[in-house]
């Protein structure tokens, strides 16, 4: 697709937990290329988004289609096919202890590459994922002997491992030191350029979010209320979005 196509458009999504709305008639359209984040307080229904957006949850109505294809329309095997372009780094992260970092990135490859492939370019693709974000040298070590930026790092290199077309980020970089959080929000410039990639951003950190992002939906009361770059958001003196920039 084209930067500008929209890649990801959300129509009339309605999500509830018992009595708790938590989206309501939520629209929206992510285009091919850009990094979107949605800021919203917690419990928001941010989460409960782009795990919709994915079909980990059901919505209750509305319809959501994430390159060109209507998630509600597909078995289970093209829902596994459309996943494996669509990367998803967790807030935890998510790694497996027990694994080395190598074995972290070649769990997904084997869920999605034959025995064939993995033979022939297993090796070569953990190690440029690992230089994609700097840690090549770790690739032998254990989860534990990271520090947390590290295994932010190596979530990442995970995700990109398949060269996914549509990455979503849930608080990237919640838990960090601000240095270190500066330094995941310049790794995920320098994946949107290198990849082209398009990423739905959860964050509410502020200086991560003015650092990456091209456009900013705010979730407010389970709809999409406004939309806009970071500097017209922060300049904009309704009192429920002024809050979040005070």
């Amino acid at each position: 697709m084209e930067n500008g196509e929209p890649v990801i458009v959300v129509e009339k999504l309605n999500k509830s937990f018992g009595p708790n709305h938590v989206l309501k008639d939520f629209s929206m359209e992510v285009n091919s290329g850009e990094n979107l984040v949605i800021l919203g307080k917690s419990g928001s229904g941010k989460s409960v988004l782009i795990k919709c957006i994915i079909k980990l949850i059901d919505g209750d109505s509305g319809n959501i289609n994430v390159l060109g294809q209507n998630i509600d329309d597909l078995e289970q095997d093209k829902l596994d096919e459309l996943r494996a372009k669509v990367g998803f780094l967790f807030q935890s992260n998510a790694l497996y202890d027990s694994m080395t970092v190598r074995e972290n990135l070649e769990f997904p490859l084997r869920r999605h590459w034959s025995k064939e492939e993995r033979a022939d370019k297993a090796e070569a693709a953990v190690i440029e994922a690992l230089e994609d974000v700097g840690l090549s040298h770790t690739i032998n070590m254990m989860p534990a002997e990271l520090s947390g930026g590290m295994r932010k790092r190596i979530a990442l290199a995970r995700t990109l491992i398949l060269r996914p077309k549509v990455i979503l980020y849930d608080e990237p970089t919640t838990g960090l030191d601000p240095i270190t959080g500066r330094e995941i929000s310049q790794l995920m410039l320098d994946v949107q350029k290198k990849y082209n990639a398009t990423s739905i951003v959860i964050s509410h950190d502020l200086n991560c979010i003015k650092m990456i992002s091209n456009r900013i939906i705010m979730l407010i009361d389970g709809k999409n209320y406004v939309s806009g770059t970071f500097e017209s958001l922060h300049l904009n003196t309704d009192p429920k979005v002024k809050e979040f920039f005070d």
